[in-house]
Order: C-alpha cells, then sequence, then structure tokens
C-alpha cells in the first residue's frame, strides 16, 4: 500500500498547501473527521497556505505605546525613582 507524505514547510514544519482552496479544504475534512475547527493563513516564509488552530481574529491585539507594561528590576530591595 503507498502512503502519501505531504511536503512540510522547513521553517514553522507545517503541511504545505499549493492554494487556499485547497487547505480550506483540508480543514473542512479535519471538522468533519475530528471535529476540530481549524483556520488557513499564508506563511510568511514560504508563501504556501498553512492550517492552525487559533483563530486569527482573536491572536493579535493591538496596544497603544503609552499602555504598554514597563519593565521592573528583579533586583532584591529595588524602589523605582519617582520623579
Amino acid at each position: 500500500m503507498h502512503y502519501f507524505t505531504p511536503k512540510r514547510c522547513a521553517s514553522v514544519n507545517k503541511i504545505m498547501y499549493h492554494d487556499k482552496a485547497q487547505a480550506l479544504r483540508a480543514a473542512d475534512q479535519s471538522l468533519r473527521e475530528r471535529g476540530t475547527e481549524l483556520w488557513v493563513y499564508r506563511c510568511e516564509y514560504c508563501g504556501s497556505w498553512h492550517l492552525t488552530h487559533r483563530n486569527p481574529d482573536d491572536a493579535y491585539r493591538h496596544v497603544p505605546l503609552n499602555q504598554e507594561r514597563k519593565p521592573h528590576s528583579r533586583k532584591k530591595g529595588y524602589k523605582p525613582r519617582r520623579r
């Protein structure tokens, strides 16, 4: 019996899909067979399409520069200077 071995991306080690339609078919098949919802995205390294379990709408949240958390010193007894 012959098994198909899919080509994988060298940088992220995920299965490479030639186009978005092929990746969407694989995501639909995964939902039917395993009940796992997957999303499709284009790889910035190889340019092909991959599947991910993370929702791309929830993955990135922009934080304004004035609301970033400042790094704190871990030195024992450190007190930040008052201005």
